[in-house]
């Protein structure tokens, strides 16, 4: 069993078991290190570790090529045959595959791809720990309750082919959500932070915000339902373009299913989304956001093709000085819609804003506005207009000449995130950001904040 206990050793192994006509591998070496924390003392904390095998096996056919995909985790040499079998097996029980591409070829190996994967454990926070420490003590003195987490993340990817591909990735993800909380409970306010070590995130600085924050709702106003120049922080716009993201696929686009349908026929590529000169765009080298930087695909579906993985990837902009400039395809749905090749990339980034901070928005704002804190629950309503809704959560606040005067009621919204960058007015300076509502799967985003003149509160809500 030590002989293939290496993740390169065990996709070489899987790779050196297959029978198919084609065979991808992938292992995903994981650690990770978390606390957790609640009425500003440390409750738990712990580190895990684990490891799982992906095998797609290929086999071709008279009406095309089948594929097949088994998963599992805690891998032992043992489990490495049957798990190959299996995928072998699946493959042969399917139909041709409507994806079905030549594996990819040509791509240079890493050259690290025998090393051991990386790990993260306790050390991750050696920094964190103690300043997080001295944010309990100011928020007990100064009267509030701070609750949350930290979870830092590594996961070592190795992808073999049939074909000769041997690449691997590094993937660190770090997560810090933080609440405080009035000791009565009637009071609440969130921040948010994605790091990739926690070397970048001060809990001193956001216990200085949250408690801000708090200050702000000591005075409550009741506002009905309506239109309202609203302030959208950076993560309530990473969950809204996240989900615009998920919903631009070109063969979706091109079928008239999306928003992206152009009426009567084809796409809407090359229309203007945005009066302001906005880029929307995937790098997976882009700093302190990086990603993979080929394809990583455990499954099929809409926006990614196991039959791509390996490809390589380079930025992509989706959005380009507020025009549509790119649709998400996989080499089938290229040439299925005739539209350049752009795979999906594993992060999100807004551009082409102002340099005024969140702040700084608000003190521009001369007459009565909202500036909200975030969302949840986001869920869709209408495909063809992209038409999402949601709850405002943890602090919708009033702004009046420039100050904020007091915390609101929450809100349902209705809006849709295509139709709200045609009617943004202002956006601000880039910044790195946490998505709320999508923070468990998609964490590198990096958006402004922006000024809508006129969004949609839909109807009052009683959420938190």
């Amino acid at each position: 069993m030590s002989r293939v206990s290496k993740p390169y050793e065990i996709v070489e192994r899987a790779l050196e078991l297959s029978t198919a006509d084609g065979c991808v591998v992938i292992a995903d070496e994981q650690s990770s290190a978390n606390l957790r924390w609640a009425g500003n003392a440390l409750t738990t904390n712990g580190v895990t570790r684990g490891r799982t095998l992906t095998v797609i096996a290929t086999v071709d056919g008279a009406e095309g090529t089948a594929s097949g995909v088994v998963s599992r985790s805690a891998v032992t040499a043992a489990d490495l045959e049957p798990l190959v079998r299996a995928a072998e097996a699946a493959a042969r029980g399917a139909g041709p595959a409507e994806d079905a591409q030549p594996l990819v070829t040509g791509v240079p190996a890493s050259p690290d791809f025998t090393d051991a994967p990386r790990e993260t454990d306790s050390d991750v926070f050696a920094a964190f720990a103690p300043a997080l420490g001295d944010a309990f003590a100011r928020a007990r003195s100064g009267g509030r309750e701070l609750y949350g987490f930290a979870n830092h993340e590594m996961t070592s990817t190795y992808l073999g082919t049939s074909t000769g591909l041997r690449l691997r990735h590094d993937q660190p993800n770090g997560t810090l959500e933080l609440n405080a909380k009035s000791p009565d409970r009637s009071r609440s306010a969130w921040a948010g932070r994605a790091t990739r070590d926690f070397k970048d995130v001060d809990p001193a600085e956001m216990d200085a915000e949250l408690s801000r924050r708090l200050s702000w709702a000591e005075r409550r106003i009741e506002l009905p339902a309506g239109r309202y120049e609203t302030l959208l922080p950076p993560t309530a716009v990473a969950d809204l373009l996240i989900y615009q993201l998920w919903s631009s696929t070109a063969r979706d686009a091109t079928e008239g299913r999306t928003v992206f349908s152009r009426p009567g026929g084809g796409t809407r590529l090359g229309e203007t989304l945005s009066r302001l000169p906005l880029t929307l765009c995937s790098d997976p080298h882009a700093p302190g956001l990086e990603s993979a930087p080929f394809v990583v695909a455990h499954s099929s579906g809409d926006d990614v093709s196991v039959f791509d993985n390996g490809l390589p990837l380079a930025r992509t902009d989706w959005i380009r000085d507020g025009r549509l400039e790119q649709l998400t395809t996989t080499r089938h749905t290229a040439g299925l819609t005739g539209l350049p090749l752009a795979p999906a990339i594993d992060n999100l980034i807004l551009e082409g804003g102002g340099e005024r901070s969140l702040e700084e928005m608000v003190a521009a704002t001369t007459g009565r506005g909202l500036l909200l804190t975030c969302m949840w629950y986001i869920r869709e309503v209408d495909p063809a207009t992209l038409l999402l809704t949601g709850l405002t959560r943890d602090g919708v606040y009033l702004v009046e000449g420039g100050e904020v005067v007091g915390e609101v009621n929450n809100f349902r919204f209705n809006e849709s995130p295509v139709d709200l960058l045609s009617r943004a007015t202002e956006a601000g300076r880039t910044e790195k950001t946490l998505p709320r509502e999508w923070g468990d799967w998609f964490t590198r985003a990096a958006m402004p904040a922006l000024r809508i003149p006129d969004f949609n509160m839909s109807s009052v809500s009683p959420g938190v």
